[in-house]
């Protein structure tokens, strides 16, 4: 098998500095030192990003060049492994699934929580396994690999800012964990896939959670002005305080203007239902879009997505139901 790894900045491969950890450890060298009389000695290939970044500075554009570049790529190699902060892992792995859908071949992101010169590190253990997991030949699409554990690219999210096992899968089972043999538990799940999609670009979403006491003179300073689109962390399984005077009536004048809302949960484990409560029946109505049982990234990733494809607002809210790359549970 063929690795190609691209290097994109994070924690990994930082090194102390006067303002903090900074981008600066030689990653070629240490691959190659780790890599040394095993099976993959002689068969990864890298490429550094010229301007190394802390993922906290990611932007759809950095999705757009890391998506370049696996194409560029796809030929030369049998898999692929991406090296990533991880602060946003999550966003650029749900991000790599809408993009790639018809890429064919293995994708894995990881990252370190301890840069690979501490002592105690994760940064090895993440890699090595990561690697292993994209030369395992058991699956395509894009998957998280972190703290012995493979899951669904836009399935993850970050649970923890030390542990070892910062990320986790909390709506479907983890791909794969590590052992000797290797548990593998299910394959990534699909969709119906996007051909030729568009390539991302920026664009203006507003993410707003619900607090007790929101008022509808708060949320409307929020949405002005107006974004191109919303996505509304409302409680439990999509309910808005809706006795608040004039807050349902925020986002229905939102909404009749043609912006996208879409209601998530804040919940780490949902599934939204909209008017299954008389508290966000008025949002159903209105014509708001149920995040169903995305994470936040991957509903976020995914309007950026829809947005770079320049759709009607109807197609929009048709393909934001609509599970493309195994982000989203089919309710039929």
């Amino acid at each position: 098998m063929r690795v190609h790894i691209t290097y994109t900045g994070g924690t990994l491969g930082m090194i102390d500095t006067p303002h903090g950890l900074a981008p600066g450890a030689d990653v070629q060298g240490w691959l190659d030192r780790i890599l040394t009389d095993t099976d993959l000695a002689d068969a990864t290939t890298l490429t550094t990003f010229d301007h190394l970044i802390d993922s906290s500075n990611a932007t759809p554009e950095d999705w757009r060049r890391l998506v370049d570049d696996l194409w560029a790529h796809r030929d030369q190699a049998d898999a692929f492994v991406v090296l990533h902060g991880t602060d946003t892992m999550a966003y650029t792995s749900s991000a790599l699934s809408f993009a790639l859908t018809h890429f064919g071949k293995p994708v894995v992101i990881t990252g370190a929580q301890y840069p690979l010169g501490v002592v105690g590190s994760d940064a090895a253990p993440n890699v090595t396994g990561a690697l292993r997991a994209a030369a395992s030949g058991k699956f395509t699409g894009v998957a998280v690999f972190f703290g012995h554990k493979l899951l669904a690219g836009n399935r993850a999210t970050k649970t923890s800012s030390w542990a070892f096992q910062g990320f986790e899968s909390l709506s479907v089972t983890e791909l794969a964990r590590t052992g000797a043999p290797w548990q593998w538990l299910q394959r990534p799940p699909h969709g119906s896939g996007w051909r030729h999609p568009a390539p991302y670009e920026r664009h203006d979403i507003v993410v707003c959670d619900l607090a007790p006491g929101i008022t509808a003179t708060r949320l409307a300073a929020i949405l002005d002005p107006a974004p191109e689109g919303v996505i509304l962390r409302a409680y439990g399984v999509g309910n808005i305080p809706n006795e608040e005077p004039g807050l349902t009536d925020i986002l229905h004048g939102t909404i009749h203007a043609g912006i996208p809302v879409v209601i998530a949960s804040q919940c780490h484990q949902a599934d939204v239902l909209l008017g299954h409560y008389e508290a966000g029946y008025a949002l159903a109505q209105a014509g708001a879009i149920s995040a169903g049982d995305m994470t936040l990234e991957a509903t976020y990733t995914k309007l950026v997505f829809l947005l770079s494809q320049h759709l009607t607002p109807t197609n929009l809210a048709h393909w934001m139901t609509t599970n493309i790359a195994g982000e989203l549970t089919p309710t039929d």
